[in-house]
């Protein structure tokens, strides 16, 4: 087999040409995944004059809940099925493929077919997303200094897709003018989700033909992982240490926090998604937009925050704070951000309310997710002891899988039209994650000892 290199620097940036493939293929599958899922929980409810599902609030958020959930919880299965069956280069494929017919079986409108397009669209996302990572990492040498700045553009990739993705489907989705377009071209107006749909499967079909044609790039790298013959199958590991049963006690404890955050951040395509739909003033400069494309400012402020994060943790060296104190200002700053829903529930008695509000929220949520996402990857790499390293790597998914579940189950709750109730909700959010924030800040110096030498 052959093996990366870091010589092979023939690509945009002096990076191997094989990661530009990968940017272009993860860009249009999380394109199709975004777009999908800004105007999933909008199409159930909406009545079926509306040309929606008509489902309740509540039934609306625990499918969606359950989907977001099974989408992390595929991913173990998806990445255990490339390691020894398929190869990360053709889990990719299917995964594709997969997910692609799942957005066009959204395009019918029946129920049958809605739930069919949600089951393979998760099934497909397990094996694509892990395992296309995967790749990226194994375009690079071990020590190849190249490695980290890969994956930044690769990061780059992801939302640039999940910035364009609302605007183009929740259009199709939800735009008065396109309506009528369809009316005068003898379409029936109400298949505008559907369109929708369609689009996310013509993103993820447009990933798909950047990847076959583009395959030779990836020549070397994506087979099946196999153990050498020389490793008898006897061999056990020794029990792990008194200092890395420690370790493993304070991945646990990140864990259970980053449930809460992501329960939180995970509103924005629920609550929040029908909150803007029903509560927020669609309009800026005299031109109505779709409540829709709120959803994309989240992956802007990601791109536009990740960059200024990556420099300031390196210009503070030795003075950045540690991985728990880092943890502890993600909950603050979403905890933060969720104090602004407080008044803008309330003034929602009176009338819809600016967009604002949200921009607002959605700028302290993605600072805290750079203080807690990236920093939470990297601590299971170092905590996680070798020989364990890929079941906590499962464990940590995990947690954005029952984070996204409960995420679903607080969106239940809503109700556009009772400002006490939502107050409460995310008052109730509020004031759980800055609890949440005071307790992993006073178990600071007990993780960092439970942490040993890793920072």
């Amino acid at each position: 087999m052959n093996t990366p290199t870091s010589l092979d620097a023939s690509g945009l940036g002096g990076h191997p040409k094989g990661l530009t493939t990968l940017f272009f293929t993860e860009l249009w599958e999380r394109f199709s995944y975004y777009g999908m899922r800004a105007i999933l929980v909008l199409y159930m409810v909406a009545p079926v004059t509306n040309g929606g599902l008509a489902f309740d609030t509540k039934t609306a958020a625990s499918i969606y809940g359950t989907y977001t959930m099974s989408v992390y919880l595929m991913s173990l299965p998806g990445g255990l099925l490339a390691d020894r069956v398929l190869g990360a280069k053709l889990a990719v494929l299917l995964g594709g493929v997969i997910i692609a017919c799942g957005h066009f079986s959204m395009v019918f409108a029946s129920p049958t077919f809605f739930y069919m397009g949600l089951v393979l669209i998760a099934c497909g996302t397990g094996l694509l997303k892990p395992n296309i990572s995967t790749m990226v990492g194994s375009l690079y040498g071990e020590n190849d200094p190249r490695r980290d700045s890969g994956f930044s553009i690769f990061y780059m990739g992801i939302n640039i897709g999940a910035v364009l993705a609302p605007l183009v489907c929740g259009y199709l989705a939800q735009s008065e003018g396109f309506k009528r377009w369809l009316a005068s071209m003898g379409f029936d107006p109400l298949s505008s989700w559907h369109w929708g749909f369609g689009a996310a499967g013509v993103g993820m079909t447009l990933g798909l033909i950047v990847y076959l044609i583009h395959r030779q790039r990836l020549a070397h790298i994506g087979q099946i992982t196999r153990k050498s013959k020389n490793v008898t199958k006897t061999a056990a590991h020794p029990p792990l240490t008194r200092a890395e049963w420690r370790r493993v006690g304070a991945i646990f404890i990140f864990f259970l926090f980053t449930i809460l955050f992501w329960a939180a951040y995970e509103q924005k395509g629920a609550s929040l998604n029908l909150f803007a739909d029903r509560l927020v003033r669609t309009e800026a400069f005299g031109y109505t937009f779709p409540s829709s494309w709120l959803q994309s400012t989240t992956a802007f402020f990601v791109i536009m925050l990740a960059p200024l994060f990556s420099m300031l943790w390196v210009r503070m060296g030795e003075r950045q704070p540690s991985s728990p104190a880092k943890f502890t200002l993600g909950l603050l700053f979403i905890g933060m951000g969720y104090l602004l829903m407080i008044p803008a529930a309330m003034l929602t008695a009176s009338g819809k309310i600016s967009p604002l509000w949200l921009v607002g929220l959605y700028f302290l949520e993605v600072t805290g997710e750079m203080c807690l996402s990236p920093v939470g990857l990297s601590v299971v790499s170092k905590l996680a002891p070798a020989k364990i390293l890929g079941i906590m790597m499962g464990v940590w998914f995990l947690a954005a899988a029952l984070g996204n579940k409960l995420a679903g189950y607080l969106a239940g709750f809503f109700d556009a039209n009772n400002s006490s109730v939502l107050t409460t909700l995310y008052g109730s959010i509020a004031v759980g994650l800055l609890i949440a924030a005071g307790i992993l800040a006073a178990l600071t110096p007990v993780i960092r000892r439970m942490m040993g030498n890793v920072r």
